[in-house]
């Protein structure tokens, strides 16, 4: 047997349950079995519900950032630096040529 690690599938929902904040996680449930049950009825909703776990796997990442819920917090009120967006873009792209 082979002692390679073992990785986590980020989209798995008991993955992102686990990884989650616990202040985030009824509404994960909440979502996650609406898409369930909509899957369940009706097969051409299983893209919707993998959209779903795909962003609720970058909310994992953002929100056990450091400091996220207070930037949330500051952006709703207003508070500390603000970069125009044509800035902000402007940027992003000169970072990915």
């Amino acid at each position: 047997m082979s002692a390679e690690p073992i990785h986590a599938d980020p989209e798995d929902p008991e993955e992102i349950l686990r990884s989650l904040p616990a202040r985030e996680r009824p509404e994960f449930l909440r979502q996650y079995r609406e898409a369930v049950s909509a899957a369940r009825d009706d097969l051409a909703s299983y893209t919707a519900l993998k959209r779903l776990l795909h962003r609720w796997s970058l909310a994992v990442i953002a929100t056990n950032q450091p400091g996220y819920y207070q930037a949330v917090a500051d952006a709703k009120n207003d508070v500390g630096p603000v970069t125009p967006f044509q800035e902000a873009l402007d940027a992003e792209l000169a970072r990915r040529r």
